[in-house]
């Protein structure tokens, strides 16, 4: 399945059915009088968020939208059915924007969660409606109100407790895959990582966690360079961040600075979630290097840096624990707890 988190549609609510003129003809009623009945109410069109769903594909293929009209006015007083409803299912995390895609309508985060997109027209009164002691034999209905029609734009934000960051090639694909069941395409070239993945972290029994893997950021993401700057939405809703420097290159120190730059310049608030620090590729690394890269990370950091490989899983376990505490304490409003990680496996 094609991963697409941008999407623009277009709805339209159905209009109101018409009242209906009509009057009783019956033999033994001497005075029958107006019997119109009022239209029906024309359909609305409403979002939903739903679990089985991790994508905005199907729009791609559907971009247009319309619920039903609802059924006129009849006479003995029948009033007409209501338009059926059009409900748009989209994932959970999905924002949903006016054309100018700056005006937020909808930010449905919750599995069941709807958002009334267009309102139907109302329907129209009948006859019977407008009788009274001066006017015992109106001849007027009025029509069905229009119904609402605009264009939107459907944004996913992925629902991920931990969000991955770094430079393209510093093995964020290959540490999803060594922590969970998930199988991103892993090469030995930048940018092959061309959409965000999704992966569950099992830790034992009734400790999980999803963690997203994003595309490599480069220098100038913020401004549209490279593709990773598309993708960084998908980490606004994360807990905290873990941020994967490759210890192979020359700067390490310069490769940090570059993301955190990055995440600085897109978003504050992204910028302030917390941050785990880890040198990756430990096993392709001589031991006396390995000591002088991690301490020039330390020191731009500012904070303890974990050493991992992401294929041999060396010190891997360590890093999780520290997650699962983090994801813990966001998920309990800041209460922390002591997490048994002694069962996990990859």
């Amino acid at each position: 399945m094609k991963f697409l988190d941008r999407a623009r549609i277009f709805i339209r609510s159905g209009n109101g059915g018409a009242g209906c003129v009509s009057f009783r003809r019956e033999k033994f009623v001497e005075f029958g009088g107006p019997d119109g009945g009022d239209g029906g109410r024309g359909g609305h069109v409403f979002a939903e968020a739903v679990e089985n769903l991790n994508t905005l594909i199907d729009y791609r293929y559907q971009q247009h939208f319309k619920s039903q009209t609802g059924v006129h006015g009849m006479g003995r007083n029948r009033t007409g059915a209501d338009g059926g409803d059009v409900i748009i299912k989209v994932p959970v995390g999905t924002e949903i924007y006016e054309e100018d895609e700056e005006t937020l309508i909808a930010d449905l985060t919750e599995p069941g969660q709807q958002a009334l997109l267009a309102k139907g027209g109302n329907g129209g009164f009948g006859n019977a409606r407008f009788k009274s002691s001066t006017s015992q034999a109106p001849r007027h209905a009025n029509p069905g109100q229009t119904g609402e029609e605009r264009t939107i734009w459907l944004r996913l934000k992925l629902i991920a407790d931990i969000g991955i960051v770094g430079l393209p090639n510093a093995g964020k694909s290959t540490f999803l895959s060594a922590v969970s069941a998930a199988k991103p395409k892993i090469a030995d070239y930048p940018f092959t990582t061309l959409h965000p993945n999704l992966g569950v972290v099992r830790l034992g029994p009734g400790q999980s966690f999803v963690m997203a893997d994003i595309p490599g950021l480069i220098e100038g993401a913020h401004e549209g360079h490279g593709i990773g700057d598309r993708f960084l939405g998908h980490v606004e809703r994360c807990a905290a961040l873990l941020h994967v420097v490759d210890g192979t290159q020359d700067d390490v120190a310069g490769a940090y600075q570059i993301i955190r730059r990055e995440l600085e310049a897109y978003s504050q608030l992204l910028a302030a979630k917390d941050e785990l620090v880890i040198l990756n590729k430990a096993d392709s690394i001589p031991p006396d290097q390995l000591e002088t890269q991690c301490q020039k990370l330390t020191d731009i950091s500012g904070q303890r840096v974990h050493v991992v490989s992401g294929v041999t899983q060396a010190g891997v376990r360590d890093v999780l624990g520290l997650l699962m505490q983090q994801v813990t304490m966001a998920r309990r409003g800041g209460k922390t707890l002591d997490e048994d990680i002694s069962d996990w496996q990859p």
